[in-house]
């Protein structure tokens, strides 16, 4: 079971109380895109075997989205973060460099 910190109301629960969205950061494509952009948008995620970022919404609580680092082989969970970002917070990307070296070489 993955205990989670919601970074918007600060209550930390269990998974239960939340609703993983897939993968986070991804370009959205819509209204004028190309056929090999919405094929890529509904259809090409990654799966990866370590260090992941996913959407999260606080289903239970105050219902906000946020952004979640965890690894997918141990379930740790890194942090989370605000969903109105582009990119995780680079105080985050250390502390996971210092747990996991290397990891950014398996993306």
């Amino acid at each position: 079971m993955l205990i989670v910190s919601c970074p918007n109301c600060g209550i930390t629960a269990e998974e239960t109380e939340f609703h993983a969205h897939g993968e986070a950061h991804i370009t959205r494509h819509t209204v004028g895109s190309t056929d090999d952009q919405m094929e890529t948008y509904l259809f090409m995620r990654k799966n990866p075997k370590g260090v992941h970022f996913e959407r999260w919404r606080h289903q239970n609580g105050c219902g906000k989205w946020f952004h979640m680092a965890r690894c997918t082989m141990t379930l740790e969970v890194f942090g989370t973060y605000s969903a109105q970002t582009y990119t995780p917070p680079e105080e985050l990307l250390a502390q996971i460099d210092a747990k996991r070296p290397g990891w950014r070489d398996a993306i």
